[in-house]
């Protein structure tokens, strides 16, 4: 029987709230039985260990960003598309950031194969990138691109680690608009 209500679901969420206010680090099958008033071992009926939820952490945070990602870019294509998604991404890791740091964990393979979060992540970043001409290889090269970009950005950003006079706003649009200029002259890798 369900102690306290808990219920996977109500734990994941639990977990969610923990890592925005206390980080991501934090989040701790004791911290939440704390939170639910209930021992540790009470934990262990909705999930097998901290590996285990820290990964429904992951996907539920990743399935939150992907959907505030979609809604930014419908009906968007290329420079708009992009700008879009990228403002979206930057805006769940400010207001999120501990979701956000549990989307950058790395999840059991045979759990992404059965998320729908995760598949829809990449069917809404490779449809906007197919805009600009783009096909494998070049797919993946532009995903980890942008990845890494709109990741190193946030991290730095949220870390205070850009001290120049300059508005973090300005750079930041600057860097989308130099992203899309690089996704529109993409050096295309020879198809065989």
């Amino acid at each position: 029987m369900a102690r306290a209500g808990i219920t996977a679901d109500r734990l994941v969420a639990a977990a969610a709230e923990l890592a925005d206010e206390a980080g991501f680090e934090h989040v701790t099958l004791s911290a939440l039985a704390r939170r639910f008033g209930v021992k540790d071992a009470s934990l262990y009926s909705h999930v097998r260990n901290l590996a285990d939820l820290r990964a429904r952490l992951a996907l539920y945070a990743g399935g939150e960003l992907i959907d505030r990602i979609a809604a930014a870019v419908a009906g968007r294509a290329g420079r708009d598309a992009l700008t879009a998604f990228a403002d979206a991404y930057r805006a769940y890791a400010r207001e999120h950031p501990g979701r956000y740091a549990a989307t950058q964990i790395r999840i059991d393979q045979s759990l992404i194969a059965d998320s729908p979060a995760l598949r829809r992540t990449a069917e809404i970043t490779y449809g906007m990138l197919r805009a600009y001409g783009l096909s494998e290889p070049d797919l993946t090269d532009a995903v980890r691109l942008l990845r890494s970009t709109f990741h190193g950005y946030c991290v730095l950003e949220s870390a205070g680690g850009f001290g120049a006079d300059r508005a973090v706003d300005a750079s930041w649009g600057k860097g989308v608009e130099a992203l899309h200029r690089a996704l529109e002259h993409w050096p295309r890798e020879a198809q065989a």
